[in-house]
């Protein structure tokens, strides 16, 4: 009997986990990204007294409703730079502060390279990580999904050979990877969104969508 009802414990305890845990690790996400977002946001709220916005008397944290009153002037902020950029007005200020900061020693270095690579997944080509491919990675025979950054690579071991940038994830953590030159005719395109290439990596493969390939 004894062992019957532990069984039982087992399995309502399992199951139960297996139904809290994505809601739990959801929110769990959610409140370690705003908890690192606002450590920069907050910083907006320069211009209040800190004994208003942080617990003891100043001393200590933001209290969380001004960081959500930050975290929104941010992005009020953000839409109003956005707004001015669409203006002749606002691209002179924009151009005029690009100018000043590309004039400033090791400054410029670090903007530039940021620059350059806001505008290549930004502004740039169109097909930078919209693209779903698949690769022979690590090794012939093993394939891993990866986006393609860029059509041309620029580089040219063989002169004959194109090769294409692409951006291998690791998984569960998307935000590290490697950076492959790979040869364009052993690149598979696939007919998959970026989101649905994510949640597969992320999910350690568990969710898989339909890989339909496109082109080589």
């Amino acid at each position: 009997m004894k062992k019957t009802l532990l069984a039982r414990w087992r399995a309502n305890f399992f199951t139960g986990l297996a139904v809290i845990m994505p809601a739990v690790i959801s929110i769990g996400a959610l409140v370690w990204i705003f908890g690192t977002v606002a450590k920069f946001t907050d910083t907006l709220l320069f211009f209040l007294p800190h004994d208003i916005t942080h617990r003891d008397k100043g001393a200590g944290t933001t209290y969380w409703y001004w960081s959500l009153a930050a975290f929104v002037l941010t992005i009020v902020l953000i839409s109003a730079v956005g707004l001015a950029a669409r203006n002749y007005f606002g691209k002179k200020m924009i151009e005029w502060a690009d100018t000043g900061l590309m004039r400033i020693p090791l400054l410029n270095k670090i903007y530039g390279a940021t620059k350059q690579v806001n505008d290549a997944l930004v502004t740039g080509n169109k097909n930078s990580f919209k693209t779903v491919v698949l690769i022979e990675f690590p090794r012939p025979g093993s394939y891993s999904m990866g986006f393609l950054t860029s059509n041309d690579a620029e580089f040219r071991v063989d002169p004959t050979e194109k090769l294409v940038c692409v951006f291998v994830h690791t998984t569960p953590n998307p935000t590290a990877g490697f950076l492959l030159l790979v040869p364009d005719e052993k690149v598979t395109r696939l007919k998959m969104s970026v989101a649905d290439g994510l949640k597969y990596i992320i999910s350690l493969g568990a969710i898989a969508p339909e890989m339909h390939a496109q082109t080589r």
